[in-house]
């Protein structure tokens, strides 16, 4: 075993990288208020949950609910579950098994693979009917897509890990882990089994989708691309206007002659500069600060370099 696969994920770094954090906040939010507060409220007859039910699960595109399917059902539907062992399961996994790539990835790349895994799980999901004859039609919840390519990542990235696997608490390599889950994935799904309401297909789907981003997703500029619009974005709030070329004219007297001269020169400070304990902030400077939180998280940056977003963002309120 090498030196990296003896990395601890927990030794000085934090249990809740910001992603994490804030994927667990939504889906415990979304789970909580569709169970104890829609149905609580309606629209004339019909409780807000059922509205919720047909604007943001996951609905086929063929048979008789087609009608239902809409864009962007193929996002919300990760951000909800069916009950209490749905949400805890799905959630204990993109934690146990997430924090150490979102740690060594950054948090705008595994962001961008865990949605996008998603996406390709309701996808296969959309798509299988078509391909299977008689497949049953029913809508989709779940982040089990988005986590099973999560889970293929963790097992192409530290492959002789051990996992205690559930329910035999028995440890496993990684590598072995996610073959046998992700087999029993296509098995149950060829099979047809739908016991439990199981999105077979939908797991399938999620890995594959995970395998692609995690072999070629830095090749093909996947997330270098949401990375610079991200940077691009927050670059966009934070900036100020370039300032012009300063020149001036100075007059020269001189025994022999009088002449004038032009030349260039910085341009002082002013009330607009960025000057924060005696340093001008450059673009470059704010660059190479997102570029940081990009990589490493938020919560890896120096108190200086927290301290020079927070006053650039002040003096632009």
């Amino acid at each position: 075993m090498n030196q990296y696969e003896r990395y601890r994920p927990f030794s000085g770094r934090s249990v809740f990288p910001p992603v994490i954090k804030w994927l667990l906040i939504i889906n415990i939010s979304v789970f909580i208020i569709e169970k104890l507060i829609l149905n609580i409220y309606t629209i004339g007859d019909i409780s807000l949950r059922e509205y919720f039910i047909r604007y943001f699960y996951l609905w086929p595109i063929d048979g008789n609910f087609s009608a239902h399917f809409l864009p962007w059902q193929v996002i919300t539907y990760q951000f909800i579950h069916f009950d209490i062992w749905h949400i805890f399961f799905n959630m204990f996994a993109l934690w146990m098994f997430g924090i150490e790539l979102e740690h060594n990835w950054g948090s705008t790349k595994f962001l961008v693979f865990y949605l996008l895994s998603g996406i390709g799980a309701a996808v296969t999901q959309l798509v299988i009917p078509f391909i299977i004859p008689g497949y049953p039609g029913a809508p989709t919840i779940g982040a089990s897509g988005a986590v099973y390519g999560v889970l293929l990542a963790f097992g192409f990235s530290y492959p002789n890990r051990p996992i205690f696997m559930f329910p035999f608490f028995i440890p496993i390599p990684a590598k072995f882990f996610v073959l046998l889950y992700t087999g029993l994935a296509l098995i149950m799904g060829i099979s047809g089994s739908t016991e439990g309401n199981i999105a077979h297909f939908a797991h399938l789907g999620g890995a594959i989708t995970g395998f692609i981003l995690f072999k070629f997703g830095d090749r093909l500029r996947i997330y270098s691309f949401f990375e610079n619009f991200t940077k691009r974005k927050i670059n966009s709030y934070f900036s100020t206007p370039k300032k012009p070329k300063y020149t001036n004219i100075y007059e020269i007297n001189t025994p022999q002659q009088k002449r004038y001269t032009t030349y260039d020169e910085p341009a002082p400070y002013s009330a607009n500069s960025n000057i924060i304990d005696g340093e001008e902030i450059t673009q470059a400077r704010i660059d190479e600060i997102l570029d940081k939180i990009s990589n490493f998280g938020w919560q890896n940056l120096t108190e200086k370099e927290k301290q020079i977003l927070f006053e650039l963002s002040q003096k632009l309120k």
